[in-house]
């Protein structure tokens, strides 16, 4: 603990405040509905007869009920209020409190049970967010209730509201505000859809980080935006097929990476460059990493289920979730923390150079064909293809070709296979066994290049046009961070091996990551210089000359 936060803030570290409960009355134009942090105290002061029993239908409703219609938001959008209310909401163990208020909002809601607590999930929005808002806001909701739950610990409050105001996406406790709406038609693009669900997700999901794991936003940005980014990707892909993610997938954060003199991770939030990519994106990848790649998704879930149930309604710091990952997972990840939190190095691992050895079995029976057809399949030099015509002083004199120009000197030699039978004599019976002329042992060079160590991750393709995978813990660099060499033995012929063949490991550079190596693609551009004919451009100054047009031809 750290006390009170004093740092001030300067547009990009957030806030963080301690728990308490919260007794709050607003006092609004009385034909304004108001939308709020905590529970509703006094409904039959502030609601209708019918708006009561709309919301009572809606705690047991299959889907989102509207509490104050579309015609009923316009009809009050028209008139004026004739005094005012007051709405009275209670709060527990919150770390703030937001509200909004309005004679526009469309008002829907559905009860949801959340591991056995009964939740209100609610959306309060304009005319103008239809019909985008009334079919997804409080859906998101929901959905992200369930698949955060889920992975951390169930959700402790009553209400989760979403509310359509003036900013993209801005959260408090039970309550969020997001922007997205569609055009003034109604139509909307697939990529407002998609912002609206992804914000909702988002700004609901904040709930969990920092709302009740209460880590310090002024100092670290990354350990609930990071965090909520992370958890936003996993439950983005359980709405649909093929989600359009913004972060998590280990690609999207290459180009950020390799930009030079970024910031690492772990730096003050108000000190950050690019917040965007550095406090949500890289965090959210980093983790989408340890959990596909390094724990695998059964030991991953299960630690960060425990820094979330362990810090619940405290305020973690990084090392505390550092060590409590670690602790829960029974794996020194220090190496990982130190890649991507500590550094801005990035992820370029190069598959250097493959080199193939075979067992020198002694036998000469063995040996000796071998060298034979070695010999046979070396390629002829252009000097020996050019002299093989001349004619030899050999072809006019015969005489001179004796016992060694007709000797086979691959053939075994008797007192060879002799001292091979005496050689194995001495060899236990499990040394025999490795005699074995079937086996290959390939030697992978591997080379860091960018500095982040990562497992290494192998496809490799057999002469038979069987494959393998061969997944090696990124402990394979502990001795030497800079090159390292895998030794893979098989009785095949390899014909080709690809290094992180999933793109799960942010790989910089893919044209490294194969033997052989494959041609790097890309494309020519054509420029088309269109000129008048009737201009002479010797006469033009640079000022009164047309820029040519350019384009693809």
């Amino acid at each position: 603990m750290t006390g009170w936060q004093h740092k001030q803030f300067l547009g990009t570290g957030e806030f963080t405040l301690e728990f308490g409960d919260y007794q709050v009355k607003i006092t609004v134009p009385n034909d304004h509905v108001v939308a709020s942090t905590g529970v509703l105290q006094n409904p039959s002061e502030v609601l209708t007869t019918t708006q009561r029993q709309r919301l009572e239908q809606a705690r047991t409703a299959k889907k989102p009920v509207l509490i104050v219609t579309p015609a009923e938001a316009k009809a009050a959008e028209k008139g004026k209020p004739t005094g005012k209310k007051t709405w009275v909401f209670h709060a527990k163990n919150v770390r703030d409190f937001a509200f909004a208020s309005s004679r526009k909002f469309i008002w829907d809601a559905q009860g949801h049970n959340v591991g056995g607590n009964s939740v209100l999930a609610m959306s309060f929005y304009p005319n103008e967010g239809n019909p985008l808002w009334e079919r997804y806001s409080t859906q998101a909701i929901i959905h992200t209730l369930n698949v955060y739950s889920r992975y951390t610990f169930q959700y402790p409050y009553p209400i989760a509201i979403s509310v359509n105001g003036p900013v993209g996406g801005m959260e408090y406790p039970m309550i969020c505000f997001n922007g997205p709406r569609p055009l003034e038609d109604g139509t909307y693009s697939l990529r407002t859809k998609y912002a609206l669900i992804g914000v909702v997700i988002h700004e609901v999901g904040h709930n969990y980080f920092p709302m009740v794991v209460n880590s310090d936003e002024r100092q670290w940005t990354w350990l609930d935006e990071g965090i909520n980014s992370f958890l936003q990707y996993l439950a983005e892909q359980e709405w649909e097929p093929n989600y359009p993610s913004r972060r998590g997938e280990p690609a999207g954060i290459v180009e950020y990476m390799l930009s030079p003199g970024h910031d690492p991770i772990m730096t003050n939030s108000e000190s950050v460059v690019a917040l965007g990519p550095n406090a949500y994106g890289k965090p959210a990848t980093a983790l989408n990493i340890l959990r596909e790649t390094i724990l695998g998704r059964e030991l991953f879930d299960f630690s960060f289920k425990e820094y979330a149930r362990r810090w619940m309604f405290k305020r973690p710091m990084p090392a505390d979730f550092f060590r409590t990952m670690e602790d829960a997972s029974g794996t020194d990840l220090d190496w990982f923390w130190r890649g991507w939190f500590y550094t801005n190095e990035h992820v370029d691992l190069s598959l250097e150079k493959l080199t193939q050895y075979t067992i020198d079995t002694r036998n000469p029976e063995i040996e000796k064909p071998l060298s034979k057809k070695a010999k046979e399949e070396a390629p002829v030099t252009l000097s020996a293809q050019r002299n093989k015509p001349l004619r030899k002083r050999t072809d006019d004199y015969p005489e001179l070709l004796d016992f060694y120009n007709k000797w086979d000197e691959f053939a075994p030699l008797p007192s060879e296979k002799k001292a091979f039978e005496t050689y194995v004599k001495t060899l236990e019976e499990d040394e025999q066994k490795l005699l074995d002329p079937t086996m290959n042992f390939y030697a992978v060079e591997l080379k860091n290049i960018g500095g982040v160590v990562m497992p290494v991750i192998l496809s490799i393709e057999f002469g038979d046009g069987s494959k393998e995978e061969m997944r090696i813990p990124a402990e394979i660099w502990r001795r030497q961070s800079n090159t390292v060499t895998k030794l893979i033995p098989t009785r095949k012929e390899i014909r080709s091996i690809t290094l992180d063949p999933h793109l799960e490991t942010a790989d910089a550079d893919l044209s490294n990551n194969h033997w052989p190596r494959k041609p790097v693609k890309s494309k020519f551009q054509l420029f088309k210089e269109e000129r008048d004919s009737k201009r002479n451009p010797m006469n033009e100054s640079k000022a009164d000359a047309a820029p040519p047009s350019s384009g693809n031809n």
